[in-house]
């Protein structure tokens, strides 16, 4: 391979380091009206009165918008394939509010300063209700948080409006209890995920204006620009053809802009005033009203016989998908489905499921979408289960894991025809020097150093639903125009896909031109989420780089006056293989610019059968402080199979973001709320995300496989290395304190108090 696993720099990186003005709010021109939303104090409540004439009255103020002024067509803000597994349970104001940061009010006008005084002036009155905010016994509570008539499930995902169920269900292989009933170890625990915020350097932002034919354009800060399309048909009650929504440089989403979270704000005071609008959410408001992560309620059962072999795994998930269902049907399936088919040998399996609503900000979609909650679930309870059994924790998975050619049950049956995870585990633990370390050494100061290890694997794309197109053509001189419809967020897709098309079309990356998003002239793409880029938008540019070759060798073939069959392109030119005789694409490609030429153009579009798993193993490094608790990060090791690595510095980089954000999850990300509903951590002073320093070294290597389905062997990355840390640095601490910690995060407090507990037990005789 010439172009793929080459360290070839990002299209737009000099454009990015020089602060060229590309991102959304950069091109929004100056005369902007600036769009605000009022937003509720209260967890639960219902408007009573609004009184905006006040603000109204203001010069400047172009509009206050109520919910008396939206349809009362209900929608989700999903970004994902039509029919949404999501309920349909939003309105774009609406008179019931469901958490702190609900908007009650639209408030546009000539600049911000004039707005924040106009959302002073309105008056609102509230009848305050009596907020449902533990999960726990949000099933079946007599508060409903959605009693409205007009909710709506397009989809049989177990949703219920009338039982604060948002999906419910089960799914079981085998005989669960009977093989559970004869094993010899049994772990069974409950493990605690909290919600993240993604904190993405760009926050949501978005720009509407009127085109000349007086159509609705979207400039957006999004991941999913053909999705923002139907869901501002869906909330705005106009027709898809009306809008075009156009994606500029993205400055990060990490899943959170898989939602549409705010484009139908600016959207509706366009169509109100007739003029553009801009709408930037503050900092605050990305914590606020953002689409975190779903807190993740997950009861355990592993069991093994004495030989070793994990034998039955039965998970039960409670997700808590907050006042609205954005993602709650389906990322609470991954919880079950890229943890449990790790283990190829267990006979059985059982996987049940609520997803409930309460009174906090809505969840959505976020780097792993579900497996991070899962995995540390499962995988420390595979830890605990080693720790109970006296085995290495490294030795029982190297005797349990998938391998190639299996099929999966709990992996929707799929057979596994590519996994270098074996050669993961033994790269792993030869960098980690696991041998050497496990399971603690006592450094003699009143500190332990220990290790700890987790399996990962995720998915690349959702099998026989998401599709993918790409457009390429030949400009006069020869070089190419890449058209995709996958959104380029940071994660370099631009670049890597032209990557694929160089290795298609032998030429060099930098003879393909790459656009980006423009509903209303790029090919289809459902957006760039469920780690579907690289591997189904990638095997879309082959296909149609392959029609676009065949149709450069039927233009050669003409001209040089001769049968297809005898003609071949090297990438510079066509030639005759028996004579030599040949033209060269520039050539060719000039031609096709004056007289009756077809267009050297191509397009063809992408579905697969199959979502090849991704694998990883993390391994860490941590020193605890025996008298604190105080939990340092030495050292991580993360090798990856994502098949065959397409840039070898983006794979880096995807992984190293990952694994920092997963050490983010494990020791310090908690949103919290009081027992209000009000939102503590709104701000980066109070949310915890780890900064360079606190992650310590991280180090990445890939052990790559061949996946005979995707493009030159690719698999995913994207999302697979955000999963390890957290279950991988509890196995840490359960080596070196023999304390579960189960809660995430996994605090100082937390871990002093269970080494506190797991002394007295030790001290207590009645327990020895």
């Amino acid at each position: 391979m010439k172009q793929l696993n080459k360290p070839i720099r990002k299209k737009d990186a000099m454009a990015l380091v020089t602060g060229k003005p590309v991102y959304t709010a950069d091109l929004t021109p100056k005369d902007a009206l600036v769009v605000k939303l009022l937003r509720s104090p209260h967890a639960h409540a219902l408007i009573t009165e609004i009184d905006a004439s006040q603000a109204l009255a203001l010069p400047g103020i172009e509009c206050v918008l109520t919910w008396q002024d939206v349809p009362n067509e209900r929608f989700t803000l999903a970004g994902q394939t039509y029919p949404e597994p999501s309920p349909y349970d939003r309105l774009i104001l609406d008179r019931h509010l469901r958490f702190v940061g609900d908007p009650v009010a639209i408030v546009a006008g000539t600049d911000a300063k004039l707005v924040d005084k106009a959302m002073s002036l309105i008056r609102v009155s509230y009848e305050v209700l009596e907020p449902l905010l533990d999960p726990m016994i949000a099933k079946d509570h007599p508060i409903l948080i959605h009693p409205e008539d007009n909710w709506k499930s397009l989809v049989p995902v177990g949703a219920d409006n009338r039982r604060n169920l948002a999906a419910s269900g089960q799914k079981e292989h085998g005989d669960v209890e009977a093989v559970l009933a004869g094993c010899d170890y049994v772990v069974e625990e409950t493990y605690h995920t909290k919600a993240n915020n993604q904190a993405m350097m760009e926050t949501f932002r978005t720009y509407t204006y009127q085109d000349v034919y007086g159509r609705l354009t979207c400039l957006s800060s999004t991941q999913v620009p053909f999705h923002v399309r139907r869901i501002l048909s869906h909330a705005l009650g106009i027709p898809k053809g009306q809008i075009r929504v156009i994606k500029p440089r993205v400055g990060g989403g990490f899943g959170a802009k898989q939602s549409a979270v705010m484009e139908m704000y600016p959207a509706l005071v366009t169509m109100k005033t007739g003029k553009g609008a801009l709408l930037v959410y503050s900092r605050q408001e990305s914590h606020i009203a953002g689409s975190p992560r779903h807190e993740n309620i997950l009861k355990v059962r592993v069991g093994a016989t004495k030989d070793g072999i994990i034998r039955a795994i039965d998970l039960y998930t409670l997700s808590n998908t907050g006042a609205y269902g954005e993602h709650g049907p389906t990322t609470v399936e991954l919880s079950a489905y890229k943890s449990i088919p790790l283990y190829g040998k267990a006979d059985a399996f059982r996987f049940r499921f609520d997803v409930v609503y309460t009174n906090v900000m809505s969840a959505g979609a976020y780097r792993g979408y579900g497996a991070p909650q899962g995995l540390f679930a499962v995988e420390s309870a595979v830890n605990e289960l080693a720790r109970k059994m006296d085995w290495d924790p490294v030795k029982l998975r190297e005797l349990n894991m998938v391998r190639e050619g299996q099929i999966m049950p709990a992996y929707y049956g799929e057979q596994l025809n590519s996994c270098a995870l074996d050669r993961c585990m033994a790269r792993a633990k030869e960098m980690m020097k696991w041998d050497e370390k496990y399971p603690a050494r006592d450094l003699g100061n009143g500190k332990i150093r220990s290790v700890g290890v987790a399996m990962a694997m995720q998915g690349s794309g959702i099998t026989h639903l998401d599709t993918a197109a790409v457009s390429l053509k030949v400009n006069d001189d020869g070089f190419y125009s890449l058209s995709i419809g996958a959104a380029d967020m940071g994660t370099g897709c631009d670049t890597s896909l032209a990557q694929v098309a160089a290795e298609c079309l032998n030429c060099s990356v930098d003879d393909i031109v790459v656009h980006g998003v423009d509903t209303d002239t790029s090919p289809y793409d459902k957006g760039s989420y469920a780690s579907s880029t690289a591997y189904i938008t990638g095997m879309a540019t082959v296909k149609t780089c392959e029609a676009l070759v065949l149709k450069i060798r039927e233009a050669g073939a003409k001209a040089l006056k001769c049968g297809l069959d005898e003609v071949d392109f090297d990438g510079i030119r066509v030639y005759h293989a028996q004579t030599n005789a040949s033209i060269s694409l520039k050539d060719l490609a000039n031609r096709n610019m004056a007289g009756h030429q077809n267009t050297l153009y191509a397009t063809e579009s992408h579905c697969s059968a199959f979502s090849p798993p991704p694998f990883m193993v993390g391994m860490a490094e941590v020193e605890i402080d025996q008298e604190t608790g105080t939990i340092d990060l030495i050292d991580y090791v993360g090798v990856v199979d994502c098949g065959t690595v397409v840039n070898s510095n983006i794979a880096r980089i995807q992984a190293e973001g990952g694994i920092a954000q997963g050490i983010g999850m494990a020791l310090y990300e908690d949103i919290q709320y009081s027992d209000k509903g009000q939102l503590y951590n709104n701000s980066l002073m109070q949310y915890k995300i780890p900064t360079r320093l606190d992650v310590g070294t991280i180090r990445v290597a890939f052990e790559s496989s061949y996946e005979p389905s995707g493009p030159f062997g690719v698999k995913s990355i994207g999302e697979v290395v955000i999963n390890t840390p957290p279950p991988a640095i509890a196995g840490a601490i359960l080596n070196a304190t023999g304390a579960s910690i189960r809660d995430l995060p996994m605090t100082p407090e937390k871990i002093f108090s269970a080494m506190t507990a797991l002394s007295s037990q030790t001290e207590d005789p009645s327990v020895r």
